[in-house]
């Protein structure tokens, strides 16, 4: 078999495996960019960097001064055209931002592919292996290290039973919870009702249960929503 063509082959089996490692961590963890996806990711890039940096013996029949061999600009015309496909697994519902960490292993796998394609197999392999430390032993990592939960609180009186914002939020504070934002104000219904809107944090997520139990419990309090932020 021609040089050549084992060289060729050789990058894109690299650019696969790595694609399929990083791509079964995705899956297993139920995301929406998956195995096939981060392997097609990974090989596209791995085959379009080899175009880039092989131009002059795929080309071959052409005059040499007709080529232009840039292998930065193929590489970044390839990172910029991963950006829109990451961007696609982004999705925003409310105070929730999921489709962050997929985007990024989307990113990643293809600068993978890129190296690949150039030949780099040592820095492909070891970034490879920090990518599915970063996604899978960071996890554990991540769950242990203390964090503040966001959520956002809407509370409803009616008019003539409103109580005041300081009465409010000394309510949330008894539930070792903290006012993040300022709060909104906002009148509805022809001016029946009246709305208090603030962002709210707390290092125990359970406290939010025990604010919606507390409210749920005051009968000034018409009604409410307490809607938790994740970010992924």
């Amino acid at each position: 078999m021609d040089t050549s063509v084992i060289t060729v082959l050789t990058h894109l089996l690299g650019a696969t495996l790595a694609g399929a490692l990083i791509g079964l961590e995705r899956t297993y963890h139920g995301r929406p960019a998956g195995f096939r996806t981060h392997v097609l990711v990974c090989a596209a890039s791995s085959l379009l960097m080899l175009l880039g940096t092989k131009q002059a013996a795929i080309l071959s029949g052409l005059p040499p001064e007709s080529l232009r061999i840039d292998p930065a600009r193929m590489a970044q015309g390839i990172m910029t055209g991963i950006g829109f496909l990451g961007a696609g697994v982004i999705m925003k519902d409310g105070l929730s931002v999921r489709g962050l960490t997929t985007a990024a292993s989307i990113w990643i796998t293809a600068s993978i592919g890129v190296i690949i394609g150039a030949g780099f197999y040592l820095p492909a392999a070891m970034a490879t292996a920090l990518t599915l430390a970063t996604l899978s032993l960071f996890r554990w990592l991540e769950a242990t290290v203390p964090t503040l939960a966001y959520a956002r609180l809407a509370v409803r009186y009616t008019r003539t039973a409103q109580i005041s914002e300081n009465t409010l939020i000394m309510l949330i504070q008894r539930q070792d919870i903290s006012v993040a934002s300022n709060t909104t104000y906002r009148q509805s219904a022809e001016g029946k009702f009246f709305d208090y809107e603030l962002s709210i944090r707390s290092a125990e997520t359970e406290n939010f249960r025990r604010l919606a139990d507390v409210l749920a419990a005051t009968s000034e309090v018409l009604e409410f929503s307490l809607t938790p932020a994740s970010e992924k």
